[in-house]
């Protein structure tokens, strides 16, 4: 599915770099909508938590996966791609363009690396995993597939589970199998958004006391009533378990805040691990600058076709 030169902007980087301002000050000049990479924003019901655009924003520029997954959903790298495939086109035919935006590296890999078409779920095997304890699932992929160990979080149980299914029913390494995976067949300008790490730090643990401040503990307690579960793909979002611990007065705010700024710090370590390894992303520093000038510097490398910059 090829397409002209660099029509794709994809905007890119960890979590707190200010990608959906930039993104949103990008659109509304060049007369984009934006096709969330954000691997919790898919969900509905997970508004405040994951620091969605407000209903308001969203009504000005088109947004497209964003609360495209019911709470008890799954959704998954291939299926989004398949999206994207889906949506650039249909984008393309009202005149407008593409901007990819967020901090997904799991999404983002499936269209800037590729992704293989692997076996389809075993729920047999899948059942056998359940009860192992995840540091035996550990060890066991360490011992099958230790590149792909080395590149999942010890805590990630979806991922190790997956990795070890498509070894016991293909004899290969899922890692292997991602080495052989093709880019979309598109062209794309990638921009990272980082930012100094003192202030990135301060930031987290800013954008947590203001989700505290406007509701997040009623948001919280909704998703208890509707059923959210540990099984849950949606409930695995940083913020959730701790929230509802929070709920059930075993933290206090502060200690609430302590504990996902410091698990949100560590998946920062992760996602930017994950985009070094991309020698064709460009960054930016986000240190200092409004969402104004930085839209200035990703429009000066980036030059989209058929919009009216």
């Amino acid at each position: 599915m090829s397409q002209g030169k660099d029509d794709v902007l994809v905007i890119l980087g960890p979590t707190a770099t200010g990608k959906t301002a930039v993104a949103l000050e990008i659109a509304g000049r060049v007369r984009g909508e934006i096709i969330s990479a954000d691997s919790r924003a898919f969900f509905q019901e997970l508004d405040l938590v994951t620091d969605k655009p407000n209903p308001e924003v969203r009504s000005k520029i088109p947004h497209h996966l964003i609360d495209w997954v019911s709470l008890d959903g799954n959704y998954d790298a291939m299926t989004f791609r398949q999206d994207v495939v889906r949506l650039l086109p249909e984008i393309q035919a009202r005149g407008n363009t593409a901007i990819i935006a967020g901090g997904g590296t799991l999404y983002l890999g499936a269209i800037l690396r590729g992704i293989f078409e692997g076996p389809a779920k075993d729920e047999a095997l899948r059942a056998q995993l359940e009860d192992v304890p995840m540091e035996s699932l550990v060890a066991r992929l360490e011992r099958v597939d230790p590149t792909a160990a080395r590149r999942i979080h010890p805590n990630d149980r979806l991922r190790t589970v997956r990795a070890l299914e498509v070894f016991e029913l293909t004899g290969k390494r899922i890692s292997t199998l991602q080495a052989e995976a093709k880019p979309l067949d598109i062209c794309c300008t990638a921009i990272g958004l980082e930012r100094e790490r003192t202030e990135h730090r301060a930031a987290i643990r800013a954008r947590l006391w203001e989700m505290l401040a406007h509701g997040l503990r009623d948001e919280l307690a909704r998703l208890q009533e509707l059923g959210l579960q540990p099984e849950m793909q949606a409930y695995r979002t940083i913020g959730v378990p701790e929230g509802f611990a929070l709920l059930r007065n075993e933290l206090s705010e502060d200690e609430y805040v302590d504990i996902v700024s410091a698990q949100t710090w560590q998946l920062v370590r992760r996602q930017m691990a994950w985009f070094r390894r991309d020698d064709q992303v460009t960054w930016l520093d986000v240190t200092g600058k409004t969402a104004a000038e930085l839209a200035d510097a990703v429009l000066a490398l980036w030059e989209p076709q058929g919009a009216d910059a």
